[in-house]
């Protein structure tokens, strides 16, 4: 099935967070709110880092997440966000992202959507995406932590009319009042979504897919079209390995629940590196042997990731793997693919050196698991 991805991400560009918007949302956008949204190009993951870098964005603004974690080239990343005026993170727990700063920083707390979200017109709930293009209701179902905290729509809202003021004639407060109404704003301007509220009050529906309902195919020659790619060569030289990041068992996004993965048998700890065993022997590394990585791109920087224990692994001979986020700083801000410009967290050329602190490292991370090991 054709998989669009998780956690509300597809989702989020059915409602237009995209950075290259198709000309008729954008007019369908401006014609129901009367203004006349801007064509240009926003910038993607990677390009607003480098930016940042550059110091041509000076405002960074979280709607939840862990930027800094979830980014590539983590102390790239790092410097980045350093350079800004502002940084500010609509958050429902704190994370790493907030220790990073501009000039100026906030952290603003929201309701969950665990959380019960009482407005001007009563109990609200929003709606969410799943990955076959069913659109859910979601009921906040607990009593908020605090009494002063806002949803992440009222926030939106609120800085919308500080923003915009006498210049909107949007009803900004109306729409926090009853999210219906933001409801059939919607309607009006996405395809799908006709008659938004009366579905959404029998519980989900499905978004049209033309694949699946007509079994037509939106192409040039009206059927389903496979693609046929190579298979790239990788040439590495002696003592250089593919690294790719992965996600443990206990891991949702860069959210750690625990530090099992009993899945690949690694238990009370994260900084490994699965590596071939035939690899490892070659290499002279033993199982538990504490090493330092260091990636390879051809920039002239110098990535480093230390203290990482061997977990000998059946992966490909010449492959490696670790886990995301502690990977993260390995992979080059450049390193990215040529059309969706992602970073190539599934691709880095990294060589491994034995720690020179080994004994040391190891006691570290040892007193690290057990430090942070999850309450039972």
């Amino acid at each position: 099935c054709p998989v669009r991805g998780h956690s509300n991400v597809q989702g989020d560009r059915t409602m237009g967070i995209c950075e290259r918007m198709n000309e008729t949302f954008m007019k369908k956008l401006g014609d129901e709110f009367a203004f006349d949204p801007p064509r240009e190009h926003g910038t993607d993951t990677v390009e607003t880092i480098k930016q940042m870098r550059r110091g041509a964005i000076r405002v960074f603004i979280a709607m939840g997440g862990n930027f800094l974690c979830a980014a590539p080239d983590t102390e790239f990343t790092a410097k980045a966000l350093q350079k800004c005026r502002l940084t500010a993170h609509v958050s429902i727990k704190l994370n790493r992202s907030h220790l990073i700063t501009g000039e100026i920083a906030l952290i603003l707390p929201c309701l969950g959507r665990s959380e019960i979200d009482r407005q001007a017109m009563g109990e609200q709930f929003v709606t969410v995406e799943n990955s076959m293009g069913v659109i859910n209701p979601s009921y906040g179902v607990l009593e908020p932590a605090g009494t002063e905290l806002r949803s992440e729509p009222a926030i939106i809202s609120g800085l919308a009319r500080a923003t915009l003021g006498d210049r909107s004639a949007v009803d900004w407060e109306g729409l926090i009042a009853d999210y219906n109404r933001i409801r059939d704003h919607i309607e009006h301007v996405v395809p799908g979504f006709e008659n938004f509220n009366e579905r959404i009050a029998q519980d989900v529906f499905y978004l049209p897919n033309a694949a699946r309902d007509q079994r037509k195919f939106n192409n040039e020659i009206g059927k389903a079209l496979f693609t046929v790619h190579p298979i790239p060569r990788n040439e590495l030289e002696p003592g250089k390995f593919i690294l790719m990041t992965i996600r443990s068992h206990d891991q949702f996004n860069t959210h750690i629940y625990g530090l099992d993965d009993r899945y690949r048998g690694i238990y009370n700890g994260r900084r490994v590196l699965f590596m071939n065993p035939d690899d490892a022997e070659e290499a002279g590394l033993t199982q538990g042997q504490v090493v330092d990585l260091t990636s390879h791109f051809g920039d002239g920087e110098k990535r480093h990731a230390r203290h990482f224990q061997i977990a000998p692994y059946p992966i490909a001979r010449g492959c490696t793997a670790t886990y995301f986020p502690e990977g993260n700083v390995l992979v080059p801000i450049d390193s990215v693919a040529e059309r969706s410009n992602t970073p190539t967290s599934k691709f880095v050329v990294i060589s491994i050196t034995p720690a020179a602190d080994a004994q040391e490292a190891a006691k570290s991370i040892l007193s690290m698991a057990h430090e942070h090991a999850p309450s039972q």
